[in-house]
């Protein structure tokens, strides 16, 4: 990907994307069906796509509102942090923090990629992103790396839409998420031409989770925080259980494979109950011919957020080189001072916080040999 050394690599941020990006680069056939971003009487905001509409009373600004104190009222979608939406302020922001690159995933998009009913219109919104998130990379290109998101709607636009990512836009990575589309699992036989898509062009796919859709076990709290905290771990889980133990990975064994923004302590148990079951005759469903723990040390990674206070424990037992670290960079749930704080975490050696800062996402999203390019 790039020339130059990384010493700290924010694998998990998000751009802000323009009220009118999907006016302005939608496909004209699908200009009048776009998605629309209003701002209501009294500074109520919504994203609206087809019949599916996301409404925040308080304005979407908390979305942009990365290291600001909370405010009283509503905050609009603009005020957000200008990084989010400006390359330029974005590098300012992490030279600030001392990133020396960052991944880029969607805020509106993440609504969107799960809400969509229509494939064809699923397609063009994200083309529509995707070209976009090219033209915000371009500025910095050894800097600033963006995913690809894919229409799941159809299994066949998602894999067009991935050929096109990589060839056309130069994108080495994808994302989808961890939620079930129309009703077909993340391990669907369904989504194989999807792996093999990725496989063959050398794509890193990363499994991501969102808001404005209602996630595993939601249904079971009225408080969003308790809701937050349950369907953004169980959703992933999930979606790890279903690509480590149903065989995806051993059918596309050179696959790279990351579970994103659900925290990442829990992948050390998870390893060894799905090994447990694996290993134990009455619990073997005979879908993988070796243990998960082992296939996900062949190809996944997992990203852990710098507030975890495990970290220690799972450098030792995943090693250093599985983990991936964000800053969620630009939302508000976000956590300014990222590589500082794991410099300070206690157990931990120089040399395997500096594994942790950068090797992991140079593994994961193949950027090259990591003895060349860590600084």
């Amino acid at each position: 990907m790039s020339s130059r050394t990384y010493s700290v690599i924010d694998s998990d941020g998000h751009v802000l994307e323009p009220p009118d990006l999907w006016e302005r680069y939608i496909d004209p056939a699908y200009r009048d069906r776009a998605p629309v971003f209003n701002t209501e009487e009294g500074g109520a905001e919504h994203l609206q796509v087809e019949t599916a509409v996301w409404s925040l009373p308080q304005g979407f600004g908390g979305r942009g509102s990365y290291g600001a104190p909370r405010t009283e009222g509503p905050l609009p979608y603009v005020s957000g942090r200008r990084g989010g939406f400006d390359p330029d302020a974005r590098i300012v922001d992490m030279d600030a923090e001392g990133v020396d690159a960052s991944f880029s995933f969607p805020t509106l998009g993440l609504f969107l990629s799960g809400r969509i009913q229509d494939p064809g219109l699923g397609a063009a919104v994200c083309r529509a992103y995707n070209r976009w998130l090219a033209d915000y990379c371009a500025v910095h290109p050894d800097r600033l790396f963006g995913l690809a998101m894919l229409p799941l709607q159809s299994v066949d636009l998602a894999v067009a839409e991935l050929e096109y990512a990589r060839r056309e836009l130069g994108f080495g990575a994808a994302f989808i998420r961890a939620n079930p589309v129309d009703g077909r699992y993340i391990h669907d036989p369904a989504n194989d031409a999807i792996w093999a898509a990725a496989q063959d062009l050398d794509v890193s796919m990363a499994i991501h989770v969102g808001g404005g859709v209602p996630g595993l076990g939601a249904d079971r709290f009225k408080a969003a925080g308790v809701a937050h905290v349950v369907s953004h771990t169980l959703e992933m889980m999930a979606a790890c259980a279903g690509l480590l133990m149903c065989g995806i990975c051993e059918r596309f064994p050179k696959l790279r494979f990351a579970f994103m923004e659900s925290g990442g302590g829990w992948i050390a148990g998870w390893l060894d109950r799905m090994d447990r079951h694996y290993e134990q005759e009455s619990w073997n469903d005979g879908l993988i011919s070796q243990k998960p723990s082992a296939i996900f040390e062949r190809q996944a990674w997992i990203s852990f957020e710098p507030i975890e206070g495990n970290l220690a424990h799972l450098a030792d037992y995943v090693g250093p080189h599985k983990i991936l670290w964000a800053t969620d960079y630009p939302h508000a749930d976000g956590f300014p001072g990222a590589p500082d704080m794991i410099r300070r975490m206690e157990g931990l050696s120089d040399e395997t916080k500096r594994r942790i800062l950068a090797e992991g996402a140079i593994r994961f999203y193949n950027m090259g040999d990591p003895e060349k390019l860590m600084g």
